[in-house]
């Protein structure tokens, strides 16, 4: 006999998000910029416990739940892969002298004025050409936070430009697997969702770099020339500094761009890496070794080493040793840690409809097309903060208003445009969302600290709305005709 299960009413789905919310506000009044370390996996747990016991009231059995918290969490067995990867290729890159050559030229190519901008920029070209935000965080962004340090800017603001630029250059990049995607989950094609993105991103992008403009002419510290000279003269003498270097860097992009997933491509960066610190930096690597260790020994045993642990430098120089201190798989576990429990949280408000019941209430308030829009964009984001993951916010979304985008006589780019904006920009704002957790452990900024500064990945899904309620590239559904293609009719017009 197959029992029934009772559909969720709207308070059983929102009592475990009203719940989480409110643990998540305790634990950054507790324990602040700690909160990540510990506090939040636990409020998430005890979240995904009140979900489960409510999707046993509405009758799922206890192995339905846990098969929804495999499946979920196996959906992000790639990118806690890529986290490791990403934790030894800063280890082995730190101790190639890779990160310190990319600094040591930053400091001096780079105008502090201008610092902001060019970071945004900077990262949104590599973004734009290799597909991937988090590839340009871990290579580049993680020179331009040392670079930052160096001049003293600001980290948060250097890192909100770092990822806005990343975003910016992934969104429309058609080598992004969430460029990709969106258009594949809303039926159209990927240029044509390229295209229609430009009206939302494009200004969004353009705002952002006049606002990290105005930013860079009032800092908020100054770091003196000879502060930077003395850094400069610090970095010749701890590490060997050569242009070669950047070997492991053109490497790593170089795979991006050819299209070799990240996990493959990040690994053989950091084996490269290793490969160049064998290489260039013996001083350094034997300086590590324990004693009585011969020559091969100590390189065998400090790479092996800093792939896992990282480097800890302690040169006397404070500055130096927290610049370039970091690194190595260990360093990622706790953002694993992360990951998982919000991943379990995420998968049991799935498999129990909990978020599809959320989603099914919001749609009585769509009367309008531009009201639709808007209602996908704000369930995407909302889908980043519930199951905390971009995938899923572009997908669950993407699935649940496909029809009602079709009733209307919309087109499919309309849609998959929303969901970009609602779900690939806004997930790296939320430090338990993959994206958010992943960019605290390249950057080592608090999400909470960087988020305001983020200036695109708030503009984006803002200037989308504005965009749906003016009625601006809206696009309508043409059907053929025996003589020509006419517009179904709609709600709105398209504004040319």
């Amino acid at each position: 006999m197959i029992e029934k299960k009772q559909k969720p009413t709207l308070f059983d789905a929102l009592l475990p998000i009203i719940l989480l919310l409110f643990l998540l506000f305790l634990a950054v009044y507790f324990f602040g910029d700690d909160s990540s370390s510990g506090p939040n996996q636990i409020a998430l747990l005890l979240c995904a416990g009140v979900a489960s016991l409510i999707g046993l009231k509405n009758g799922y059995k206890r192995q339905e739940i846990e098969e929804g918290i495999i499946k979920g969490i196996s959906l992000t067995l790639g990118a806690i892969l890529i986290l490791l990867a990403v934790g030894s290729l800063i280890g082995t890159w730190l101790l190639a002298g890779t990160v310190p050559t990319m600094i040591y030229f930053g400091l001096q190519i780079l105008d502090p004025q201008y610092f902001y901008v060019s970071c945004c920029v900077i990262c949104a070209v590599v973004a734009l050409c290799i597909g991937s935000s988090w590839t340009v965080a871990a290579t580049i962004g993680v020179a331009l936070m040392g670079i930052s340090s160096g001049i003293g800017a600001s980290g948060a603001i250097t890192a909100g430009a770092i990822i806005s630029g990343a975003y910016f250059g992934d969104k429309l990049s058609p080598l992004s697997d969430t460029t990709n995607l969106a258009p594949a989950i809303a039926g159209t094609e990927l240029f044509v969702h390229i295209k229609n993105m430009l009206w939302s991103t494009v200004p969004s992008f353009v705002i952002a770099l006049i606002l990290f403009f105005f930013l860079g002419l009032n800092p908020t510290e100054q770091t003196t020339n000879s502060q930077v000279e003395q850094l400069l003269l610090s970095l010749e003498a701890e590490f060997f500094i050569a242009w070669y270097l950047l070997l492991p860097l053109a490497i790593t992009l170089f795979l991006a761009v050819k299209k070799i997933p990240a996990f493959p491509a990040i690994g053989i960066g950091a084996i490269a890496g290793a490969i160049m610190a064998v290489l260039f930096q013996q001083d350094l690597i034997l300086s590590y070794a324990n004693e009585g260790l011969s020559a091969i020994e100590a390189n065998i045993m400090v790479v092996w080493q800093v792939m896992y642990a990282g480097v800890s430098l302690n040169t006397g120089n404070k500055v130096i040793d927290d610049l370039l201190s970091g690194g190595g798989m260990g360093s990622m576990l706790n953002t694993i840690w992360l990951i998982i429990s919000a991943m379990t949280f995420g998968s049991i408000m799935e498999r129990v409809g909990l978020l599809k019941r959320v989603v099914e209430s919001l749609m009585g308030v769509t009367k309008s097309v531009g009201s639709l829009i808007t209602t996908t964009i704000v369930t995407a984001f909302g889908t980043n903060c519930i199951a905390a993951d971009q995938y899923i916010a572009i997908v669950m979304p993407g699935r649940m208003f496909k029809d009602e985008y079709k009733r209307r006589n919309l087109a499919p780019e309309n849609l998959s445009r929303a969901l970009e904006d609602g779900g690939t920009v806004t997930s790296p704002l939320i430090p338990w969302n993959t994206c958010g957790a992943y960019m605290h452990s390249v950057l080592l900024i608090n999400p909470l600290e960087y988020a305001v500064f983020c200036f695109f990945n708030w503009l984006s899904p803002i200037i989308g709305i504005i965009c749906a309620f003016a009625g601006f590239k809206v696009k309508l559904l043409l059907v053929k005709t025996k003589d020509n293609l006419v517009d179904l009719p709609a709600s709105v017009k398209q504004v040319s």
